[in-house]
Order: C-alpha cells, then structure tokens, then sequence
C-alpha cells in the first residue's frame, strides 16, 4: 500500500497541471489574470499542494509567471514565444515524420485520414475544440510511431504556447491548418515519400510561425497613435 501513494500524488498533479492548462489555453482564463492556488484548488476539487505543483510545471513552460510573494498570473501571448514555440515544435515534427514515414502501416495511414476527416468537419462547423483535438490525433501517429520519447517530450511542452495563437486566430474565423496541407502529408505517407513529407510538415509549422508574424503586426498596429486600437 505504501507504495502506491507516490502514484495517486502524481494523478492528481497531472489532473490539475491538464486542467489549468487548458483553461488557460482555451481562454478561460485570460492573459494577465492573477490566479491563486486556493481558488483553484476549489474549483478542482483538490488540495493546494497538487496545484502549486502544476502551477510550477505551467510557469516553466511559459504558460504562468511568478512573482514570489507577490503574484501568479497567466502569461500575455506574445509572439516571439509562439514563433521559437513554433520553430522548434515544427523540428521535433520534421525528425519524427523522417523516422516515422518507413515504418508506418496501413493502419496508421487510415488512422490520419480519419483525423483530417474530423478536422475538416470540426472546422468546417466552428467547432475549436475538436478541430484541434484532431489535429493533435493526426500529427501523433507520427510521433508515436517514431518512437522518439523526447521528441514527444519536447511537443507537449511547448504546444500549448502555439493553441493558445491558434484558438484566437480560430475564434477570429481562420481555419487553423489548412485540410490540404493535412491530405499532402497523409498523401506523401501513404506513398512512403519521406522527403515530401518532411517538406509538407515543414510548411505546416511554417503557417503557424506567419501566424505569430500576423499577430506582432496587429500588437504594432494597437500600439501605434491612430492605430486600429488608438482612441
């Protein structure tokens, strides 16, 4: 028995670490708003401990910043963040579909195109939630068939920072990544064209790094006397 209290500690870190996350993600809890390990721990229906853990864990990960003493908010979206997020999120990808493209199966291929398929009606119908919720499922068959821990490691850190650009540029009435993309990649698997698949996936995380481009020049543009966001 003793040994299976470290386990139920670490469920319940994660259970708050994901929640956090992704009220954070999903706007529920705006950029710049101060958030206490007490209200939080509240609405999960958690002790605090858990909560200051998970608080630890978003502040390294750019999601949360700390002032000791004095307070815990949730980090602005800034685009150089989503850029480098973006930049190294799409290398790790770039290896993965390298390694990943020999050795998928039938299966796994069916297993995209039934994602793109969801993206598409996701996308199609408004629906910000799911539409992302299929994007990961596609772009994690390859990751899990490459069998790269760390890179796996290194997405899940760092994507958060880049939903959060792409739910505002969704909920604005863009199309987060675009369906063909997706059928070039699944098309270039299917065939086993590694090349074209890396050159696909390239251009994928490029659109997220125009993205962030789009929004420094609309932070510029709020910033600028007689701006869009002046008077």
């Amino acid at each position: 028995m003793e040994a299976m209290r470290p386990v139920g500690r670490t469920l319940l870190r994660d259970r708050a670490y994901e929640a956090i996350r992704d009220a954070i993600v999903a706007g529920e809890i705006e950029p710049g708003a101060v958030v206490r390990d007490a209200d939080l721990a509240e609405w999960l229906g958690l002790s605090r401990a858990p909560v200051r853990e998970a608080f630890s864990r978003l502040v390294d990960e750019g999601l949360l910043e700390s002032k000791p003493q004095s307070y815990t908010r949730v980090t602005p979206l800034v685009a150089a963040d989503v850029r480098d997020a973006a930049a190294v999120v799409g290398a790790m990808h770039e290896l993965v579909t390298r390694v990943a493209v020999p050795r998928l199966t039938g299966a796994d291929v069916d297993a995209m195109r039934a994602a793109n398929t969801r993206f598409a009606a996701a996308v199609a119908d408004g629906e910000v939630d799911l539409a992302l919720r299929a994007d990961d499922a596609l772009h994690d068959v390859l990751v899990r068939v490459s069998g790269n821990r760390a890179a796996a490691a290194t997405v899940a850190r760092y994507t958060p920072l880049i939903r959060r650009l792409e739910r505002r540029r969704f909920g604005e009435g863009g199309t987060c990544r675009s369906t063909g993309l997706h059928d070039r990649l699944i098309e270039a698997c299917a065939t086993g064209d590694v090349d074209a698949a890396v050159r696909v996936t390239a251009e994928i995380w490029r659109t997220l790094a125009d993205l962030a481009d789009d929004l420094a020049d609309n932070v510029a543009d709020s910033e600028t006397p007689g701006g869009p966001g002046s008077g």
